[in-house]
């Protein structure tokens, strides 16, 4: 096989995914150095594109990396004026009063905002500040120096054949090199996952656990529509078969996001967190709200819940993971953009310090001091037991036992429970689908819940059909012959985009199938699969969701 020649340009820092973390980190190396050279390599066919988040936003980030956020015209407008928490049963709900909650879940000042449209307009301000930003640009390799020291990215590569080889219009991409690559993929990134793997990053941290996160977009009547207000539920549907919860957010214009969590680390391989979202949305309170609702966009993204205990080391020599790359999201509070931009606004300043005393190429040691000493420590630490807690005992405990952990780590800066670990990965833990009972699901009725495959067409997802499938199989047999007999094929059900199938012909053994063309670039497979057997990886530039404003 012939070895692909590349051009290949220099820069000062090169950053992969303008998301919060990546936009933070450009616009604060500008700020620091007009004449650094920056520039932000995303994926998606704009920025904003692959952004999907709640998002109730802690402004904390944005004031400190841009002070005067609202007068440049910032898209965050809509402030929390009401804050419920409820636990579900199937026909009712309980509230559970806001001052049983420690201060730390109070979202008085925050906002609820499209995280899409927050990084369109982060990379306005990024742009007008001289940063080069190339969207519909996937980073497909890592490239290293001789001594092992990542010195650039691969990126824009395309037109490869289905079997991998060069097309009439392949065309290589370049090798982006810089003093420092900041990886700022966000959950599970392919890039990211590789240099976990080769630096050893991860050696004294946790597992790391993560959650699935499904979320639509619905033009609700005006007469129900309450601007600012933020409901979170726990319990029905979810029961005892997984953790996780929902979140319904009222922005402007009669639009309310409607969103589920389901934390991956359930046993029962029959569970089917799609439907368990759309079964949720047939609670009456919720189908109250949407009766005579228009649903107007779908989406999904993976997200990380290790927390504190599951951070991994953030820099290695020439590089450093920022962001969801490492895991920064406060589960309780169900909130990670603020700590995405702290870590972007850090590993700036570090990267700036040491490109001015004529250093590259080595480990940024100070960003992983500033992130295990500052204010993203001082958001994770209280929390760090609610999560364990609730993987292993459940809902009830989690509320009590974290509830108590929590109230003592906000108001003394000591948690009594110490650090719990996690335990088994999410894959890990799967269990064997002899020891566990199917689930019956209703059947979405187009009103209120809808099939996979219709929601999936609200997220304008598109790949080039002629290419590579992104999704890769480490060995062929193992659906059919592993996690079939052995799981019930659980890829079939954890994926919310339906992108796997177990296709049975009659007189004929069954088929694995990969629609990788309707990849909503979730990552669950890659998480989730029993056998770690899928692996994820970037399709050419420009694939994937094309979400408006998630």
């Amino acid at each position: 096989m012939t070895e692909t020649t590349r051009e290949s340009m220099e820069y000062d820092v090169v950053i992969v995914g303008a998301g919060p973390a990546g936009l933070s980190a450009a616009i604060r190396l500008k700020q620091l150095d007009p004449d650094t050279q920056v520039v932000v390599l995303e994926k998606g066919s704009e920025v904003g594109a692959h952004i999907l988040s709640g998002a109730v936003l802690d402004p904390c980030g944005l004031d400190a990396l841009i002070p005067d956020w609202k007068e440049k015209g910032a898209p965050v407008t809509v402030p929390v004026k009401e804050d419920n928490f409820y636990v579900l049963g199937e026909q009712g709900k309980l509230r559970v009063p806001n001052f049983a909650m420690p201060p730390l879940m109070n979202n008085h000042g925050n906002y609820i905002v499209s995280m899409g449209n927050v990084c369109r307009w982060m990379a306005e301000q990024a742009e007008a500040l001289g940063v080069e930003i190339f969207p519909g640009m996937s980073c497909s390799e890592l490239v290293f120096a001789e001594d092992g020291t990542l010195k650039g990215v691969v990126a824009g590569e395309f037109g490869r054949n289905a079997d991998g080889t060069p097309g009439p219009s392949y065309e290589p991409g370049m090798e982006l090199h810089g003093k420092y690559v900041m990886l700022a993929e966000g959950v599970r990134g392919s890039l990211s996952k590789e240099a976990i793997a080769r630096y050893d990053l991860d050696a004294a941290s946790d597992v790391q656990k993560y959650g699935l996160g499904m979320k639509e977009i619905w033009e609700v009547d005006p007469e129900k529509h309450s601007e600012g207000r933020v409901v979170h539920t726990m319990g029905w549907p979810l029961g005892k078969n997984a953790g996780g919860g929902s979140f319904i957010y009222h922005l402007d214009n009669n639009q309310v996001y409607v969103g589920f969590v389901v934390h991956l680390g359930y046993e029962n391989p029959h569970v089917f967190p799609y439907m368990e979202f759309q079964r949720f949305k047939h609670h009456p309170y919720v189908a109250e709200l949407l009766k005579g609702a228009k649903r107007v966009a779908y989406g999904a993204r993976a997200i990380t819940e290790g927390g504190w205990q599951s951070l991994p080391k953030l820099a290695f020599p020439g590089g450093a993971l920022l962001g969801c790359a490492a895991g920064m999201v406060n589960v309780p509070r169900i909130k990670g953009n603020h700590n995405a931009m702290l870590s972007g606004k850090a590993a700036a300043e570090a990267a700036h310090a040491a490109i001015k005393e004529g250093r590259s190429g080595d480990t940024l040691e100070s960003y992983d001091a500033a992130v295990r000493e500052g204010p993203i420590a001082a958001d994770l630490k209280p929390v760090r037991n609610v999560k364990p807690l609730w993987s292993k005992y459940g809902l009830s405990a989690s509320m009590a036992l974290g509830g108590f952990d929590m109230w003592a780590g906000s108001l003394t800066k000591w948690n009594p429970l110490g650090t719990l670990r996690h335990g088994k990965t999410d894959a890990e833990a799967t269990g064997l689908a002899k020891d566990f009972a199917p689930i019956d699901y209703p059947k979405p009725d187009g009103k209120l819940s809808f099939d996979r495959l219709t929601n999936v067409s609200f997220s304008m997802t598109n790949h080039e059909e002629s290419q590579p499938s992104h999704l890769r199989l480490k060995d062929p047999a193992v659906p059919v012959e592993v996690n079939l007999p052995r799981y019930a094929g659980p890829s079939a059900r954890y994926c919310p985009a339906g992108v796997y199938e177990f296709v049975t012909e009659e007189g004929k053994e069954p088929r694995f199938v990969i629609n990788f063309q309707n990849c909503v670039h979730c990552k669950t497979c890659d998480i989730k699969d029993p056998s770690q057997n899928i692996v994820w990886t970037v399709p050419q530039g420009g694939d994937g969701p094309n979400y408006p404003n998630m």
